[in-house]
């Protein structure tokens, strides 16, 4: 069964949503479930409060222990960008590869890190958290750049995050319209749309070639909304062999096989 609501914006309203779909599935399928979560974000090692999510009410709050309540049962709690990771890692995108960066391009930028069917959660729980390092090489107008939620500036959630695309194409035109639009306008040739999603592309480029000079991956594996622009799994590799430390880039960049579902997938795979 698969069943989707819209994000509360709330934690309370949050904690109800996930205890609701759960009571559903639970009589829908005639049988008490395990329960596995991806967030936007993670619960810290040194408290199990939930740090750095972009849905910011659930910060500073013990996630896991509350859905734990809620719901009468143990609950495992991952970041969505890893869940996302180990799904198309398994038998998606990535599958066969030993080591592939799964990356979220929605409404904010996320990545996991999947090492031999395994992910990668890091010392700090922070393995794969790209989109909060400073764009790399950045321009003279690209410093010190927008404003992120994290307290800091120019960080690359801001420049390659759906809000982040449109918000660049409104400053240069005063038209605010959506990803969606300014993808399709450029198809059709508008002038404006192009040259935002090439420095789009550009800044995808750059920021992606800092990831495999660390990383070195053989895969990247693209989801989220942003995900869908077919031009991205051309151009992209076309231009990040400028900022790779390497006379050859062997890393494919490839798009999800398992669309909106992979995280859910993922998070699933919490539990053997």
């Amino acid at each position: 069964m698969r069943r989707r609501v819209d994000t509360p914006r709330g934690y309370g309203a949050t904690v109800e949503a996930v205890a609701s779909l759960v009571a559903a599935a639970d009589t829908e399928l005639g049988a008490r479930g395990t329960v596995g979560v991806g967030i936007p974000g993670i619960e810290s090692p040194a408290t199990g409060l939930v740090k750095n999510a972009n849905s910011t009410w659930l910060i500073g709050r013990r996630l896991s222990a509350d859905l734990e309540s809620a719901l009468g049962r143990p609950v495992r709690l991952a970041n969505d960008a890893n869940c996302f990771a180990m799904s198309e890692a398994a038998d998606g995108a990535g599958a066969g590869a030993r080591v592939v960066f799964g990356v979220i391009l929605g409404t904010g930028v996320g990545g996991g890190i999947v090492i031999d069917g395994a992910p990668l959660t890091g010392a700090n729980a922070i393995a794969g958290e790209w989109g909060h390092n400073p764009l790399p090489a950045a321009e003279d107008d690209e410093r010190p750049g927008p404003a992120c939620y994290c307290g800091r500036s120019g960080c690359i959630e801001q420049f390659l995050s759906g809000p982040g695309l449109e918000a660049a194409f409104a400053a240069g035109t005063g038209r605010p319209i959506s990803a969606r639009q300014i993808a399709a306008e450029a198809a059709a040739g508008d002038l404006a749309a192009e040259r935002a999603l090439g420095r789009y592309e550009d800044r995808l480029g750059r920021a992606l070639a800092s990831v495999i000079n660390v990383l070195d991956p053989d895969v990247i594996v693209l989801g989220g909304g942003l995900s869908n622009l077919d031009r991205l799994y051309a151009n992209v590799p076309a231009l990040w062999p400028r900022w790779v430390f390497s006379d050859h880039v062997a890393t494919r960049l490839k798009k999800n096989v398992h669309g909106d579902s992979s995280g859910v997938r993922g998070a699933a795979w919490l539990w053997p």
